[in-house]
């Protein structure tokens, strides 16, 4: 499993660098339409990475609480809010990642 995770994650970095050198390059004649399409594509694929994430993130944060909760039912209102607390902090990060794609994508 962190085998793949490691290929997946090289990929990926791969993949960023490339796009990365595609956009800054200098506008020719038929490459502004293939740079708002890279644009457009990489909005699309950090919006799928950064939603992925979240919803790791809260799935792993809600089985700990409920682990935590099932160990110790009388600290549920200490859990509770944290973890609430948490999961908003968590989908900031994901909001925060869809602002950045809106914003790619409408400067095509």
């Amino acid at each position: 499993m962190r085998k793949a995770f490691v290929i997946l994650m090289l990929l990926g970095i791969t993949f960023s660098l490339t796009c990365g050198a595609a956009m800054a390059a200098e506008p020719a004649a038929g490459l502004d339409s293939q740079v708002k399409a890279m644009i457009a594509i990489a909005a699309g694929i950090g919006l799928g990475i950064a939603a992925l994430g979240g919803a790791l993130g809260q799935g792993r944060a809600i089985a700990s609480a409920l682990d935590g909760i099932g160990r110790n039912p009388g600290a549920s209102g200490k859990i509770i809010t944290p973890m609430i607390i948490g999961l908003a902090m968590i989908e900031s990060l994901v909001i925060y990642s869809l602002v950045v794609s809106l914003l790619l994508f409408f400067k095509l």
